[in-house]
């Protein structure tokens, strides 16, 4: 008998005919869209404009940031602007998980931030209730299930990773289960799957886009002025105020509040410290009810896997499945273009290990296909500034976990803005900032080597080299 071939259960076969053409025929575009309904653009901004505060960017984190200044004071001119449509970035493209935790999970966050773990953890849980309560308040029909998120095990070395990540969760106060082999597949019935931890605190999904078509509409109501299609393209101080230049006008405002996510950072202070990685996504056509009752999967929970490379995915309200995740691409000088929203071979790889996991759902066909770019950051979570004497502030780098961590950024961006001390703004967590990547061509370099060691620790048991222990010692990382 031969020897069984190294590597991860994805890895050891490559992707079939039938697997490419599971997805050749899928729709180029976030599937959120198609049920958002059509709206007329906001205006762009055209000559001169003033306001008192001026949100940079239209995702998650400035329109929380706007409804919150709003809030404070429903007399303050807020003015936010977007270079393309409110939404059409991140916020849109995501999973839709819903994650209470602010520092990336428990293990990062120990790793960096362990001495404010137990106000960290609070302040996050705090931040989940408050938006499952916005989104009541506002009437948001996103789609909010607060089902909680499985961690599962595909590989046997990860089995003890479970072990680990429960009890860190038991010691923060969150309602774990500990699930076996056959619990986990009782569950969800992957072949795949040897145990999984439930966390049943401050987790759920939602459909990103409705999130945000609700947000803007509350936004709106609240007297908040939009602009869409209001690229700025340089900020200048001003002395008492700061100068946006956009193609067909200016805006003047006292402060500004940044929430580019992985476009360009306008100032210097953050552009060695964000980065732009693409992720992609596939989404199925609904399952029939043979094929639900197939894979069991009736709590919805999100799931993601342990591995370095991970998947995350989650089953949408009309029954179909998201696969996501697995690859983190990052192209030489970070660039952000629609035609990078597409590519085939992280494609084909995650057709290949959606197939892998879910055998009993082979003939699924997918009907949308996607990517985009993610900020990133050495610490893989939010981190926060102020430049321009203090007349400009920035929450950005949230790496993937931003849905709910957004609504935490835009407000402690807020605060820093108008000077508001707080428990948020006290914390080494806020006033700290990651480590630089290094310029190019070290920053694509040290990007490629990190990613091919990642996906040889994964191929190894989970074994990290020389290169990946010091990357962490350094608490230098690469993620999605």
């Amino acid at each position: 008998m031969s020897a069984a071939r190294p590597g991860t259960a994805w890895t050891r076969t490559p992707p079939t005919p039938e697997e490419r053409a599971a997805y050749a025929d899928a729709e180029p575009r976030a599937f959120w869209l198609d049920g958002v309904a059509p709206r007329a653009a906001q205006p762009a901004v055209v000559g001169r404009e003033e306001a008192d505060l001026l949100i940079v960017g239209g995702g998650f984190t400035g329109l929380w940031a706007a409804l919150r200044a709003k809030e404070q004071d429903p007399g303050r001119d807020v003015v936010l602007v977007e270079a393309q449509r409110v939404g059409f970035g991140a916020s849109s493209r995501n999973g839709g998980f819903a994650v209470a935790s602010l520092t990336h999970g428990t293990a990062n966050g120990a790793a960096r931030f362990a001495a404010e773990m137990p106000a960290l953890e609070r302040l996050s849980l705090e931040n989940f209730e408050g938006l499952c309560a916005d989104v009541d308040r506002y009437a948001i029909p996103c789609a909010l299930q607060r089902s909680g998120e499985l961690m599962v095990a595909t590989e046997p070395h990860q089995v003890a990773w479970l072990d680990e990540e429960a009890e860190a969760l038991a010691a923060l106060g969150h309602d774990v289960v500990r699930l076996d082999g056959e619990a986990i597949r009782a569950e969800v019935a992957s072949p795949l799957y040897r145990g999984g931890v439930w966390d049943r605190t401050g987790a759920g999904v939602l459909d990103p886009a409705r999130l945000v078509d609700g947000l803007l509409a509350a936004a709106l109501r609240a007297g908040v002025r939009v602009f869409e299609h209001a690229a700025v393209e340089a900020l200048r101080d001003d002395g008492s105020t700061v100068v946006a230049s956009l193609p067909q006008g200016r805006l003047t405002a006292r402060r500004v509040l940044l929430a580019t996510s992985a476009t360009t950072p306008l100032l210097a202070a953050m552009r060695r410290r964000v980065v732009p990685v693409y992720d992609y996504v596939l989404m199925t056509e609904p399952l029939t009810t043979q094929q639900r009752e197939s894979i069991g999967w009736r709590r919805g929970q999100g799931i993601g896997d342990m591995g370095n490379r991970f998947h995350y995915t989650r089953m949408s309200a009309d029954g179909r499945i998201l696969w996501g995740g697995y690859e983190a691409v990052y192209r030489y000088g970070g660039p952000v273009r629609a035609d990078l929203d597409e590519d085939e071979a992280v494609f084909a790889a995650l057709s290949h290990n959606f197939f892998t996991t879910f055998p009993q759902l082979r003939g699924v066909r997918f009907t949308h296909r996607w990517g985009g770019a993610i900020d990133t950051c050495s610490r893989f979570s939010v981190f926060f500034g102020r430049a321009l004497g203090g007349k400009a502030a920035w929450a950005v780098g949230y790496t993937g976990l931003g849905v709910a961590a957004s609504r935490f950024g835009g407000r402690t961006a807020l605060d820093l803005l108008d000077g508001t001390e707080t428990e948020a703004t006290r914390l080494r967590y806020v006033r700290d900032q990651p480590l630089p990547f290094p310029p190019e061509p070290l920053r694509w370099a040290a990007v490629q080597l990190t990613r091919n060691r990642l996906a040889a620790a994964d191929d190894a048991a989970g074994r990290r080299g020389a290169w990946l222990r010091t990357l962490d010692r350094l608490g230098l990382g690469f993620d999605s």
